[in-house]
């Protein structure tokens, strides 16, 4: 077994409420010398282990000869699996999503040419996934440039396909020619079927190599006016060493995505619940199907990311604008809440979601702000004498849904995150601002409610600017004196130190005691900290938890001021109970850190211990176990039926003497860890509103809607 920390996702709660959070945060493995948990499972040596220094040393290379045979040239799709993280961003759960997303964005490029109205993506038992459209189906004949089927080129030449300006499409997301041939490099085998004119074409390929040539029979009777393109591989274990098994949530998200960028689409995900007959043509029982259609396209994405926000404006609640000019065709939706505080852009080229930004977002935003500005002044909402609105005044609250559709677009890399046609920019601008002027001049309510927004969000800025002020002149955040309750470590090297933020002084005690004084500090809190998602800045920095919290880790003053360099230790380690308290104080913590410096989770700063929920001993020997699965394992196949033992669960971490502490929760050779990961930044937003703000009643919802499936134990996992 590999070894380490074991890594899981960061959550807080649990079922179906922690399938929530799982959606916003996901885990990344950690490797350490030994397999925490074959470990736990031995008897563990009490005795705690010293400091070792070793000095290495290093001798100079030899010299080798550097000629030309030393020149490696890599053919067909040799590159791809030689350097697969260049392709598809990663060898992990997010590179291997992103196979199924690259031929889900061919089957989308067929709707966008106007010939595919439905696509299935279906999950099978053995591992597989397939993706089916009723499009077109890839052309079968002989491509004149490499004497092979159309098929068999598209799938093995990297650069090869219909979207390098022939006729195939006027826009297209698949713009490298590398996305369904890249599938291929990176599978054990690929299976594709092609209906066309009537005929049924199939080929088969493993790891990128075709398994004899194109084979052609007769559709059956009820295929015979099919057309269409069905995709089936399974993904090579020996690249994804990590997992090779398909999250249901992520391709959901990803697919419900797709469904609002593309009005009237239906989209069908399955996962199926037994093993399928090898007969494609036979159907499997199917576990769980979700299907995905929206008629009112991004103007309703933008309603479902506002659930849980109240509108500051209705009749309309949220603004569609919709142009093109140049072949460039956008459409907006905007939507303002009066009860959030931060705005959220979402950027779409070509249905590619682009999370960096671009020359689009640059456009939408210069758009609604000047436009914001200059009719607020020619409405008298804006006095002459003042000065304009920042951008971020006027886009406080403010949910926007962006989707471009752009005919020669220039992505950055293959994940194309960002849009770099500079064209682009005026186009998006203009498109808005003429469709915001139209807006606001037949409702003028609007437009006072959005002023008035922006108003007081600035006045809140000086308000909060003042407060922040007044923090730094009584030398609150400044001070190079750390609270007094923090046990702070020798060494000075934030990279190899890290900080226990500990429920309560009992369980701060034993910690101080079990800790490596050389690199490990322990931050106690008393009782919950405050709910920064329903504060203002003034109470935060007023608050003697949130202070010491600031100072210790060397956060700075909101946002603005952090530096990560000033950040006195790269693991923030939350050790709280394992119970309902504890969770509720980790969702705190997560919801501090979230809201009042998020680049500490995006740098993945931030973890949660584990601690054991049960000792088990028979004899003199002592077994640490971390869930109630771990130990119903345990009895059943190690203990003999008969065994006597005695067995103790742990109500809390100032129950553990600070030896136990040390070998089962904090000693980085044996502990457990769960790094935060934000995985999808809007859904995250989405979820702290609902569970942390000052509605009741979204948060009500949320509960009843999952209450019935949650899972006590999954609380504290």
């Amino acid at each position: 077994m590999q070894c380490g920390a074991r890594a899981a996702t960061a959550v807080v709660l649990g079922g179906r409420v922690r399938t929530a959070f799982v959606s916003a945060f996901s885990g990344r493995p950690f490797r350490a010398p030994c397999d925490a948990r074959t470990r736990l499972l031995r008897p563990i040596q009490t005795r705690r282990p010293r400091t070792i220094f070793r000095a290495i040393a290093t001798a100079s290379p030899a010299r080798t000869a550097y000629d030309a045979s030393d020149i490696q040239v890599l053919e067909g799709l040799e590159p791809v699996r030689k350097r697969p993280g260049m392709y598809i961003g990663s060898t992990g759960p997010r590179g291997l999503h992103h196979l199924v997303f690259e031929v889900v964005d061919n089957a989308v490029d067929e709707a966008l040419a106007g010939h595919c109205t439905r696509i299935e993506v279906s999950l099978h038992a053995d591992g597989s996934v397939s993706v089916r459209d009723d499009g077109r189906g890839i052309p079968t004949d002989v491509h004149p440039a490499t004497g092979k089927s159309a098929l068999e080129t598209v799938l093995t030449v990297l650069h090869a396909g219909g979207k390098f300006g022939g006729s195939g499409y006027k826009v297209s997301g698949g713009l490298h020619g590398v996305g369904v041939s890249v599938v291929n490099a990176l599978s054990e085998w690929l299976e594709v079927d092609v209906w066309r004119d009537g005929s049924r074409f199939t080929m088969r390929f493993a790891k990128g190599v075709p398994q004899g040539v194109i084979s052609k029979r007769d559709a059956e009777i009820d295929e015979k006016e099919r057309t269409g393109t069905r995709v089936r591989f399974m993904p090579d274990k020996s690249v994804f060493t990590t997992t090779v098994d398909f999250d249901f949530d992520v391709l959901s998200r990803r697919l419900e995505e797709l469904a609002y960028l593309n009005a009237g689409l239906e989209i069908f995900l399955r996962e199926e619940a037994e093993k399928s007959d090898e007969e494609w043509g036979k159907e499997a029982r199917v576990a769980k199907e979700h299907v995905y259609r929206h008629d009112g396209g991004i103007a309703e994405y933008a309603e479902k990311l506002c659930e849980g926000k109240s509108a500051l404006h209705n009749n309309p609640s949220t603004i569609f604008l919709s142009g093109e000019n140049k072949g460039v065709a956008v459409e907006v939706a905007l939507r303002w809440s009066s009860d959030s505080y931060s705005d959220t852009v979402l950027g779409f080229a070509n249905n590619i979601r682009t999370h960096d930004g671009g020359t689009h977002i640059e456009g939408l935003r210069t758009a609604i702000t000047r436009t914001v500005n200059q009719l607020a002044r020619k409405s008298g909402k804006l006095r002459d004498s003042a000065g304009n609105l920042s951008g971020e005044y006027v886009r406080e609250g403010l949910t926007a849904i962006l989707a471009a559709k752009v005919p020669d677009p220039e992505f950055e890399g293959q994940t194309k995150s960002k849009l770099g046609n500079p064209e682009v920019r005026a186009i998006v601008d203009g498109v808005c601002a003429r469709g915001l002027v139209d807006f606001f001049e037949f409702n003028p309510r609007v437009l006072a409610d959005v002023v008035e927004k922006a108003l007081r969000a600035q006045a809140a800025a000086e308000a909060a600017r003042r407060a922040r002020e007044v923090v730094r002149r009584k030398n609150v955040l400044e001070s190079t004196t750390l609270p007094g309750k923090l046990a702070d470590c020798v060494s000075k090297d934030a990279s190899e130190c890290e900080v226990f933020v500990v429920e309560g002084e009992s369980a701060g005690g034993s910690a101080k005691q079990a800790r490596d004084r050389s690199t490990q500090a322990i931050l106690p809190l008393r009782g919950k900290i405050l709910n920064i998602e329903k504060t203002d800045d003034a109470k935060i920095y007023q608050n003697a938890e949130i202070q010491a919290l600031i100072t210790a880790l060397g956060l700075g003053v909101r946002g603005e001021d952090f530096k990560e360099n000033s950040l006195r230790y790269h693991k923030i380690i939350i050790m709280t109970d394992a119970d309902v308290d504890g969770a509720h104080i980790r969702t705190l913590l997560l919801t501090f850190f979230f809201r009042y410096q998020r680049k500490l989770i995006e740098e993945g700063y931030v973890y949660i211990a584990c601690p054991p929920l049960y000792k088990l001993e028979k004899g003199k020997e002592k077994v640490y176990l971390y869930s109630q699965a771990e130990l119903d394992v345990y009895v059943r196949d190690v203990l003999a039926p008969d065994a006597k033992y005695a067995l103790q669960r742990f109500k809390g971490l100032g129950e553990m003497m600070p030896e136990q502490l040390w070998n089962t929760t904090m000693d980085p050779e044996t502990r457990q860890l769960k790094r935060v990961d934000i995985d999808d930044a809007i859904i995250a937003d989405n979820i702290f509103t609902v569970l942390m703000g000052n509605r009741v009643a979204p948060r009500r919802k949320f509960i009843e809607l999952h209450a019935a499936s949650i899972s006590l134990e999954e609380i504290d996992r």
